[in-house]
């Protein structure tokens, strides 16, 4: 047969004033394929089932903040408005402080940040256990049973080539994490951290999200509230830390002002108690001389004094307050997977499948073996 007489027998050529589709005859191959379809429907349901519950329950958290922003809005006039409708907040751009909420995923996808949460100790909700965050990531965590057969040849070349470099990880593995070098494990446990927490910001009301996916309902809350925690106490360090240092160097301004004075005091003192029955101008004249370093040193103290409080208002000043608008609440249902939706998707899809062969799969098929 030539290729023209295979195109034709594949795609028949539509006569001369007939551009409909036959509906009615697309409704009885249908019909009757319809066993068929029934067949592949129930098959693509127990796949549904089989990926459903293969799938480990995830448990996700939320938080919302809401930061204190410094530095005022800027008056732009109708380019603010027009700026706002743009979702761009033009209250940050005025702003002295470099630490603006827009950077808070930035922070909290650090890898500083997520080995602080290696130690954090949480408790498991279906058995009550404690262990460390680094434990239960590396050790807890369960993955499909497709995931585990896919994985395995990659897990028997890592142990082989890890041989090599198990010398290398036992002199590196001091016990105490460092951000800088870390171990193989290390690396491993903080990239899956990083998947399952997530940071975001509106940029029109500043308001921060914080989420934490975990497969306990339990560990998920504690984490999430542990992470909103750190990631505040990151900032108050950072907004707070030239207050602290001008804090510490007013402390030792006035440390060293007040052993001036009480030591300008004792001499003043002992003097006067040494000389009381002596008049010689000599002595008066003595007398006068640390009468006048004594009230030069309590004049300094007495301004040490002043800016040490005021130092102490300003770390007070400088520390951020947050609005926690919405707290860790431990779940009580699954965040995914939805179990519905799997079940509906391959029942659909293994029916579009059927009703697809049966319409054209079988035609085209035959007509490939024939011109085969």
């Amino acid at each position: 047969r030539t290729d023209a007489e295979f195109k034709n027998r594949i795609c028949p050529a539509t006569p001369a004033g007939d551009g409909e589709i036959d509906l009615a005859e697309l409704a009885r191959k249908l019909w009757a394929g319809r066993r068929r379809i029934v067949r592949w429907c129930v098959a693509g349901a127990l796949a549904g089932l089989v990926i459903g519950f293969s799938i480990p329950e995830e448990y996700t958290v939320t938080v919302k903040l809401a930061p204190e922003v410094q530095g005022g809005k800027p008056s732009l006039g109708g380019l603010g408005s027009l700026a706002s409708m743009a979702g761009i907040n033009v209250g940050s751009m005025n702003s002295a402080d470099a630490m603006s909420p827009e950077l808070y995923p930035d922070i909290v996808q650090s890898v500083p940040f997520m080995t602080e949460l290696f130690d954090v100790e949480v408790r498991l909700a279906r058995d009550e256990r404690r262990m460390p965050v680094s434990e239960y990531v590396s050790e807890e965590l369960r993955s499909p049973w497709w995931s585990a057969v896919a994985a395995a040849p990659f897990k028997a070349l890592g142990w082989f080539t890890g041989l090599f470099r198990a010398e290398d990880d036992e002199r590196r593995g001091t016990g105490v994490t460092d951000p800088f070098r870390l171990t193989r494990e290390e690396n491993e446990t903080v990239g899956s951290l990083q998947e399952r927490i997530a940071a975001s910001v509106d940029k029109k009301t500043m308001v921060v999200s914080l989420a934490v996916t975990m497969q306990d309902p339990l560990v998920a809350a504690t984490l999430t509230d542990t992470v909103m925690r750190n990631l505040q106490n990151h900032i108050t360090q950072y907004r707070t830390d030239k207050a602290r240092h001008d804090l510490e160097f007013t402390q030792r301004l006035f440390d060293e002002a007040q052993g001036k004075y009480y030591a300008a005091q004792q001499r003043y003192a002992q003097y006067v108690d040494q000389n009381q029955a002596l008049s010689r101008k000599s002595f008066r004249t003595e007398e006068e001389r640390l009468q006048n370093e004594m009230s030069l040193a309590y004049s300094l103290y007495n301004q040490t004094a002043q800016q040490l409080q005021l130092a102490r208002a300003k770390v007070q000043e400088s520390t951020p307050v947050y609005a926690v608008v919405q707290p860790a609440t431990v779940p009580l249902k699954p965040s995914k997977p939805s179990k519905i939706m799997i079940l509906v998707g391959c029942v659909f899809l293994a029916g579009a499948a059927a009703a697809a062969w049966t319409l054209f799969g079988e035609e085209i098929a035959e007509t490939f073996r024939k011109h085969v």
